[in-house]
């Protein structure tokens, strides 16, 4: 029995400021993957040389210095086995803008395409879609969600893309409505799907979590900021 698989890839970077114009570049860069929304346990990480300094603002956002970087390989190096992780499959990002320009600028700087073929998934704009009014942070929407975050003292890049895989879940309905996975993992060939080739691989290993359905009610900021946003965009219009 052949079941179809989704794989999608949720990526975080860290950089050394906030624009590739700019000079900036990339100092960290973190995926990990998702077969049906599940993580399997498959990552990519790579720290990377940034080849410039690394300013005071930026390390205190993600705790990494030049005198760190410094051994490890530049983005060149490792694009291939980046490109290759990553293949032509969905990619989760919060704030995707900011890390697609990045990853684009560092593509183009070596003459390769930047990444048109993948689709892209912002779980931002998810959030303030479903949440108007409200933080949308990854902080925010851990807290939200009731995810336990106290691992993530600082940005990082797997920390990060380990926190939105699971809000991510959440955003798009919960554990409840992921399939069956004892179904996969009772099929000995399943299919597995990237966008322009196919090829069959062994069901991952995914431990079946059952939560009972939560309620999230918004705080009393989150009322308050709602309130303000609705008499902001909506009332105002009738």
């Amino acid at each position: 029995m052949c079941v179809k698989m989704i794989r999608e890839i949720v990526l975080d970077t860290e950089t050394t400021g906030l624009s590739p114009q700019e000079g900036h570049r990339l100092v960290e860069i973190g995926c990990v993957e998702l077969i049906n929304h599940i993580p399997t346990g498959n990552i990519f990480h790579r720290y990377l040389n940034p080849n410039r300094p690394v300013p005071k603002e930026a390390y205190n956002v993600h705790g990494l210095s030049l005198e760190f970087l410094k051994d490890f390989s530049s983005f060149e190096h490792i694009a291939e086995e980046f490109l290759e992780f990553i293949q032509e499959d969905t990619l989760i990002i919060h704030n995707a803008s900011f890390d697609l320009s990045f990853l684009n600028a560092e593509l183009r700087w070596i003459q390769k395409e930047p990444l048109v073929r993948n689709k892209v998934v912002d779980t931002l704009k998810i959030a303030r879609t479903k949440f108007p009014g409200s933080p949308a942070s990854l902080d925010a929407l851990c807290r939200r969600f009731k995810i336990d975050a106290t691992s993530r003292t600082k940005h990082g890049a797997i920390i990060d893309c380990e926190l939105l895989s699971e809000v991510y879940l959440e955003l798009i309905g919960g554990r409840q409505k992921v399939f069956d996975i004892e179904k996969v993992l009772s099929s000995d060939t399943p299919s597995f799907s990237h966008t322009g080739f196919s090829h069959s691989v062994s069901a991952p290993s995914v431990q079946k979590i059952r939560r009972e359905p939560r309620e999230f009610l918004p705080s009393e900021d989150e009322r308050v900021a709602h309130r303000s946003f609705m008499e902001q965009h909506i009332y105002k219009k009738h």
